[in-house]
């Protein structure tokens, strides 16, 4: 896949951000981008800025924590074809304690992190397999690595997204399918509110995993980054 032209690939949590970023970049790269996120005013942003560059984009507005959005958002990509690039990159979490955890936010934070990439993957992945290329690739944190208090059902999502890549990966592996899970640390996004003992300017870029993303796909078709791990190089405490 190391010509991106034409391709059609389709990011979830495009709306800001990681995956606002990822988007941008492979349109420049020549692909055809869907975009995916709950809220469609920031997904139109997003489809205006790819068109002002001579890109093309589709807005599908969709909660992936809910089937029936799922469906819809498999049944209005068709219009473009098969999907060439899964970019598995919505994420929700909200942080507590275990004994003061809430039931209804880990089912979310499960559905959107880990269960939605699995049913985007069984989705999208016939078509792959029948052109005998493509890519999955999933953003994940290194919080999949390492768990922490206060962050036990997002840390468990991304423990299980780091063991669902390792298996598609091998299962696809000889279809010609590149399957990967990105790992960043501190991303200067807007999930990570404004804090004092934070110095922004040494955080991590959306960019920057947009750049992560770009090498898994154009890397040699005789190997595939796996799983990438991307940390600030100083410390963005004070």
């Amino acid at each position: 896949m190391n010509n991106l032209q034409g391709k059609v690939a389709l990011v979830t949590g495009a709306g800001r951000g990681i995956g606002k970023a990822v988007a941008l970049s492979l349109a420049q790269s020549g692909c055809r981008v869907i975009l995916a996120a709950r809220t469609g005013a920031q997904l139109e942003e997003v489809q205006r800025e790819i068109r002002a560059r001579g890109g093309e984009a589709l807005v599908v507005a969709a909660d992936l924590t809910r089937d029936e959005d799922i469906q819809h958002l498999v049944e209005s990509s068709q219009s473009w074809g098969a999907v060439d690039i899964l970019i598995n990159n919505a994420g929700w979490g909200k942080r507590a304690p275990v004994v003061k955890g809430n039931v209804e936010d880990w089912d979310r934070t499960f559905r959107v992190n880990l269960r939605a990439p699995m049913i985007l993957a069984k989705q999208f992945l016939p078509g792959m397999i029948e052109k005998g290329e493509g890519a999955v690739i999933n953003i994940g944190s290194v919080s999949g690595k390492t768990g922490e208090a206060n962050g036990a059902a997002y840390s468990a999502s991304k423990f299980g997204l780091i063991g669902f890549t390792q298996s598609l990966y091998e299962e696809v592996r000889e279809q010609g399918i590149k399957v990967s899970v990105i790992l960043p640390g501190y991303v200067d996004t807007p999930l990570i509110p404004m804090n004092r003992q934070l110095d922004r300017s040494k955080m991590i870029q959306a960019d920057d995993i947009a750049q992560a993303v770009h090498y898994v796909l154009t890397s040699p078709a005789s190997c595939c980054p796996v799983e990438i791990t991307v940390r600030p190089q100083r410390t963005p405490y004070r």
